[in-house]
This record gives structure tokens, C-alpha cells and sequence, in this order.
């Protein structure tokens, strides 16, 4: 399984910093100590060359005073059918398909797909976030933290999945199709995740 964005969504996302960056009047050494990331690191996510996880690039974004979803252009007339921000070889994927921003939080529309043992990991864990809510279309999905089964979801059911603590999604069988919607809030940058193995 992969945490990491799709490479031509990095390209995107990494010119949308740099123009961000820039405007702001930053030094790559300044943005990366604004948000917790390493400055090797931002200048490859700015070159394309990096494949960051999705809480990296909302630290990132954070620093600068934007989101997520605005750095991926799901903002005002985004693309029905969204953008595909992270996939796997196994036919796992994830659209960022819609947001709404205030001056408070930015909330997003998530539509995923997980097939098999695919799984994605990194979500939630940042303090003082509001809990994040989940549909199940089609399967079963199962949330983790760590190897600890948290919580199932069935087909047709919804769950609020508690910010604290970093969380896992798979599937509980083949596949789960499900609609995620977390909410976040500007200017929360949150923690570096510590490196995985």
C-alpha cells in the first residue's frame, strides 16, 4: 500500500506552492519552519520530484494560509467528477471531490475506493480537529489505529470517526466504496508524522 499522492497531482500541487511561497515573500527555510516539513523535502514536493502524503502537503498549505483542496483547484467549479489525488497498482483510489471553505475550516467531499488489503493510512491525529464522518456505499469499511481494529462500517451505514490519534481505512472484504468528510481547520498545522518503516 501506498500513503502518497498521484505524481501528477504533486506536479500541480508543487507549483501551487511555489507561487504561493513566492507571493507570500517566503524562503523555502522559512515555509519549512512554519510547517513542521523538512526543507529537502518542500523543495522537492515544489520541483514534483517528492511523493508526499496528503498530511504532509496539508501542513504545507497550512503555513500558507490555504488548504488542500484549494492548492488541488476543487474549489469554485471543480470537475464532476473530481480529482484523483491517490491510487495503487491494485485499483485502489481516492477523488478530492468537492470542498466548501470558511474563514474558520475548509470541509471536503472524499470519494474512495479500496480494494483487497489496500489500505491508506494517515488520517486524522491532528488536535483540536473536529471528528470526520463516513458513508459506506458498497463493502465494509474498516478503520484502524495501528493493527487495532477500531470500528467497522456496513454497507449503507455512516460513522464519526474521532480526530485524536492517527487512523487507517481498508476494507472489510473485497472492496468498500465509501464517501469520507473531514473537516480542516485553517491554520492547524498539524504535528509531523513520525517517518514509517
Amino acid at each position: 500500500m501506498v500513503d502518497q499522492i498521484r505524481p501528477e497531482v504533486v506536479v500541480l500541487l508543487g507549483n501551487r506552492i511555489r507561487a504561493l511561497r513566492k507571493a507570500a515573500g517566503l524562503s523555502v527555510v522559512r515555509l519549512a519552519e512554519l510547517s513542521g516539513v523538512s526543507r529537502r523535502m518542500l523543495t522537492q514536493i515544489e520541483l514534483g520530484q517528492a511523493n508526499p502524503s496528503l498530511s504532509t502537503v496539508d501542513r504545507v498549505a497550512s503555513a500558507l494560509g490555504t488548504t488542500f483542496s484549494a492548492l488541488a483547484g476543487v474549489l469554485g467549479d471543480p470537475l464532476p467528477e473530481g480529482v484523483e489525488v491517490w491510487s495503487t497498482p491494485g485499483g485502489s483510489w481516492a477523488y478530492l471531490v468537492n470542498a466548501v471553505e470558511t474563514a474558520e475550516a475548509s470541509i471536503e467531499l472524499w470519494k474512495w475506493r479500496l480494494l483487497g488489503d489496500d489500505r491508506y493510512g494517515g488520517v486524522g491525529g491532528t488536535p483540536g480537529t473536529p471528528d470526520s464522518m463516513a458513508h459506506v456505499l458498497r463493502g465494509e469499511l474498516v478503520v484502524r489505529r495501528g493493527e487495532v481494529e477500531l470500528l467497522r462500517v456496513a454497507e449503507g451505514g455512516s460513522a464519526r470517526l474521532a480526530s485524536a490519534g492517527g487512523h487507517t481505512f481498508g476494507a472489510g472484504g473485497e472492496v468498500v466504496d465509501f464517501l469520507w468528510v473531514p473537516t480542516v481547520l485553517r491554520g492547524s498545522t498539524p504535528p509531523p508524522s513520525p517517518p514509517r518503516a
